[in-house]
């Protein structure tokens, strides 16, 4: 009887800003049973990235298996491509940062991933919002539970990175969270994957909200305009977005201003009977509005003074969405087949000129400067459980300049200002030595992935000048050249990869980008 076949490996990607409720999302994940991720992605996409994420107390494999990775508070796209491009597995499991996964959720994942077949490119999770006992819901819980019906909610949603790839991942374009799962189902579906739903079930709670919040998601009428050009007439019937009330709020907005303007201009019929048809228009929708609700005195006032405001933010939303829609088409959008590039296992640094200032021959501690941006870069690939080792050229040792003690106190007060690396790798040749281990040679890079349990095809080298490049060329590791004014011009034009200093040369390692 032959062996079952082995679950096919996963990645889990969560975009979060920070909300509470991802404590609660990492530690039901940690509580599951089954087969567990390769690795958890957290996405931060808050404005302001110093103080670490909150991630509460997830069991300590979940822990072991984070990684959290810089966003750009560019929105949800933008973070989930960030968060796929670094995983490493066959699929990638999303998930919001405001759900509950049961104890189940990932041995059912692991099912649902085995029984997709080759044509599958995602399989979409169910999804149930708890809704209150002993009355009915208010305006927003029912919004919230239309997740429960969504077609292609990435709340839950595993792609095959093949089917992710293929496409070019999430549209950049869409900066809130608001079609830009609609837009990549139809993307995925239109390129040949099948998109079906699975057996496994998230709890996506109604997070508080104030009375406002359905005024704010009108915003998201803009993103209807890039839909409609981007896919053209019956993109909702495909994408199974039911049809709103457009027509109707474009309606209630232009009698509302013409009842403005007509008594402006003291035209006092032709107000009056543009406010009736405005009044009857909005009446209209309140009364829809408030008919299901708990019809208590808060929600029927909220009902009643939002229904008069959805139709004109609705409307000016949308009409902005066409002004700027050629701006927003000509902004980069997705590239089909585009090559990403998965989070390394190790990044290797040079020493001078990279992480501290070059000073030529330096066996003095107290002259150890770090570049600027070093600790923070540095802080940001051990957040995402990316090993950091420096690979250096030190000739002064075989010049007679400097002792390989002094070299390593140098290294002992560098990991003091910038704390501490996985190894250290140096040559102590001369130019003229022969050694296969100075950089330009691939040896230094061969010698450290080595020794951090990889290979060089799973390494990326930082470094400001050419040999740096040159030898991750040699090794087959990934070059990232950070200019400095003693980097000559030749030598960046020949690099394949310029980052503008080191922050920039990490956060493209983290992205996936190139």
């Amino acid at each position: 009887m032959s062996a079952p076949a082995p679950a096919p490996s996963f990645d889990v990607v969560v975009p979060t800003i920070g909300r509470p409720s991802l404590r609660a999302l990492l530690e039901s994940l940690g509580a599951c049973d089954g087969p567990r991720p390769r690795r958890i992605f957290l996405v931060d996409d808050r404005a302001d990235q110093r103080a670490p994420l909150d991630v509460g107390a997830p069991a300590p494999w979940a822990r072991e298996r984070l990684a959290v990775l810089p966003g750009r508070a560019a929105g949800p796209a933008a973070a989930r491509n960030a968060g796929w491009r670094a995983a490493r597995a066959g699929w990638v499991a999303f998930l919001d940062d405001d759900v509950v996964v049961p104890p189940e959720w990932l041995a059912r994942l692991a099912a649902d991933l085995h029984g997709a077949g080759p044509d599958v490119g995602g399989v979409q999770g169910r999804i149930t919002v708890p809704l209150p006992a002993g009355r009915r819901p208010t305006d927003w819980e029912r919004n919230v539970a239309g997740l429960e019906a969504a077609q292609w909610a990435t709340a839950d949603l595993a792609y095959r990175r093949a089917a992710l790839e293929s496409v070019g991942g999430f549209d950049e374009r869409f900066p809130r969270a608001y079609r830009e799962d609609a837009d990549l189902g139809l993307r995925v579906t239109e390129s040949g994957w099948r998109i079906v739903r699975g057996a496994r079930r998230i709890t996506h709670p109604v997070r508080p909200a104030d009375s406002r919040v359905s005024v704010r998601l009108q915003r998201g009428n803009a993103d209807d305009v890039l839909m409609a050009a981007l896919h053209g007439k019956g993109w909702r019937e495909r994408a199974g977005v039911p049809r709103g009330r457009r027509r109707a709020h474009l309606a209630t907005a232009g009698l509302g201003a013409l009842t403005a303007l007509a008594a402006g201009r003291g035209r006092r019929r032709a107000a009056a009977a543009a406010g009736a048809g405005w009044l009857v228009l909005t009446a209209e929708f309140a009364a829809r509005r408030i008919a299901p609700g708990p019809r208590d005195r808060a929600e029927i006032a909220t009902m009643a003074w939002t229904s008069a405001a959805i139709p004109f933010a609705a409307s000016w939303h949308w009409l902005t969405g066409w002004a700027r829609l050629p701006r927003r088409l000509a902004e980069p959008g997705p590239i089909a087949g585009a090559v990403t590039s998965p989070l390394p296992d190790a990044v290797l640094l040079d020493r001078d000129g990279t992480l501290i200032r070059d000073v030529p021959y330096n066996g003095d501690p107290g002259r150890v400067v770090p570049m600027p941006g070093a600790a923070e870069a540095l802080a940001l690939l051990r957040r995402a459980g990316v090993r950091v080792a420096v690979v250096s050229n030190q000739s002064g040792v075989a010049r007679g300049l400097l002792t390989r003690e002094q070299v390593d106190a140098v290294h002992a007060r560098v990991e003091e200002l910038l704390g501490p690396f996985d190894g250290w790798f140096v040559c102590p040749h001369g130019p003229d030595d022969g050694c296969a281990c100075r950089k330009p040679a691939p040896g230094l890079v061969k010698e450290a992935a080595a020794a951090l349990g990889t290979e060089p095809e799973r390494c990326a080298l930082v470094g400001d000048i050419g040999s740096d490049v040159d030898a991750a060329l040699a090794a087959g590791a990934r070059p990232i050249l950070v200019p400095t004014p003693q980097t000559l011009e030749t030598e960046i034009a020949g690099a394949p990869e310029v980052a503008r200093d080191l922050t920039d040369a990490i956060a493209r390692i983290l992205r996936g980008s190139r």
